[in-house]
């Protein structure tokens, strides 16, 4: 137990780690309701936060921090001098881009690896589908970097940590590439398969998400065990992030150059990876996108902020992507032009699949599966489900059932 002051009142930082418990159920303490729409992305309060209130504060389900470690982490946040604000905003963003587009690419080779070409785990005509291998090793990822090692990176950097959650995992990871999979298998007839793909999806992600909050707390334990944490620590310094601001930017102009050198080369000749350069441009803006709309995360309704719970950024996020995919779906289907498909494609392949996450969306899953209401962990699953679902499955199949459809002005050949 921890020693209460005078005053009769835990003071914010043994208040943050009473909150904190073991998932193996030896001090189970319930997750504040308030707080388990902040277990994901947040945007630039996650900046702001600098690891030392809020973002211990997201996601108590297996934090191990002390009560001494906590105090000195929030000394250290107190003391350290701070990038001008112009500065840290340019570099966040640098490091969304960045990281996003390295997600992209990270996440291209897992589905190919898997696919039918290679290995033949997974298909478009299958309930496991084609995105399952990088939304399980997102999930996975998450675990390590979105909570155990998440204080760590941002003791660095913060905008490091924000980059590889938001960034990274989230572009790695894709909720509309696996909603379009099963709306698709639906709308061809095979609903078994899309319920099952929708189930098994759901269970194999969150498995792998807590199998790396297992994994990392196991690493993490062994390194502290070994004294050699203290000695490799790597503390946050103006001089280090005005480094890693050079490095990102270097970086963000060579990818970008290579995806449009590539692309511009490949556009007429090979559509297989044209699109994945194409994705490798456009897929930042979903990140921006998906970072701006986390900031509505943990804020409620109107004044009186109801449903706080609900983490309606990610929420809007994702079923907007869903949607947005559908609907290029629909037009690929209808407008025969090889170019188009590759515009297309790309787009939501990169676009698309940046905007939307299964990482964050999962992490948010499973902080409400620990709080005092567990149920509206389930609610806000089916909610994002059946709501981009039915609206996917609308904008997919209404064309379909009108003939002589145009569509921004181009024709489209009904059967």
């Amino acid at each position: 137990m921890f020693a209460i002051g005078e005053s009769g009142k835990m003071n914010e930082s043994e208040q943050i780690i009473s909150g904190s418990f073991n998932r193996l159920g030896s001090s189970a303490h319930e997750i504040d309701d308030d707080s388990v729409s902040e277990a994901g992305d947040i945007g630039d309060r996650a900046l702001h936060s600098r690891n030392g209130t809020e973002e211990d504060m997201v996601l108590p389900i297996l934090k191990q921090h002390s009560f001494k470690e906590t105090l000195l982490e929030k000394d250290h946040n107190e003391a350290r001098d701070e990038l001008p604000w112009f500065l840290a905003y340019i570099s966040s963003r640098i490091h969304l881009a960045v990281l996003g587009i390295l997600g992209v690419l990270t996440r291209y080779l897992p589905e190919k690896l898997f696919g039918p070409q290679v290995v033949g785990a997974t298909s478009d005509h299958s309930y496991m589908y084609i995105d399952l291998p990088p939304n399980m090793v997102g999930s996975f990822l998450m675990g390590w970097f979105g909570v155990v090692f998440k204080g760590d990176t941002s003791n660095f950097s913060p905008e490091l940590a924000v980059g590889l959650t938001t960034g990274y995992l989230g572009s790695l990871t894709t909720f509309s590439g696996w909603n379009q999979k099963m709306l698709e298998l639906s709308v061809d007839g095979y609903w078994v398969f899309s319920v099952l793909g929708l189930v098994l999806g759901l269970f194999l992600v969150a498995y792998s998400f807590i199998f790396g909050v297992e994994t990392a707390k196991g690493l993490k334990w062994a390194f502290n065990r070994t004294n050699l944490s203290s000695k490799c620590q790597v503390k946050y310094s103006t001089t280090s992030q005005t480094i890693l601001i050079v490095v990102m930017v270097t970086m963000l102009g060579w990818l970008w150059g290579v995806s449009v050198t590539l692309l511009m080369k490949d556009f007429n000749t090979d559509s297989s990876t044209a699109h994945l350069w194409l994705g490798c441009i456009v897929g930042p803006l979903g990140v921006w996108i998906r970072f701006y709309l986390a900031q509505l995360n943990g804020q409620g309704v109107g004044r009186t902020q109801m449903m706080k719970w609900m983490p309606f950024g990610t929420l809007i996020a994702n079923v907007t992507a869903a949607c947005i995919m559908a609907a290029f779906a629909t037009m690929k289907k209808y407008v025969k032009d090889e170019h188009f498909d590759i515009v297309a494609t790309g787009i939501q392949f990169g676009f698309c699949g940046c905007l939307s996450t299964v990482s964050t969306f999962i992490s948010e899953f499973e902080a409400m599966k620990e709080s005092m209401h567990p149920w509206r962990a389930y609610v806000y699953t089916l909610t994002t489900m059946i709501v981009s679902f039915t609206l996917g499955t609308l904008i997919y199949s209404v064309p379909v059932w009108t003939e002589g459809w145009s569509y921004f002005g181009l024709q489209l050949i009904c059967p």
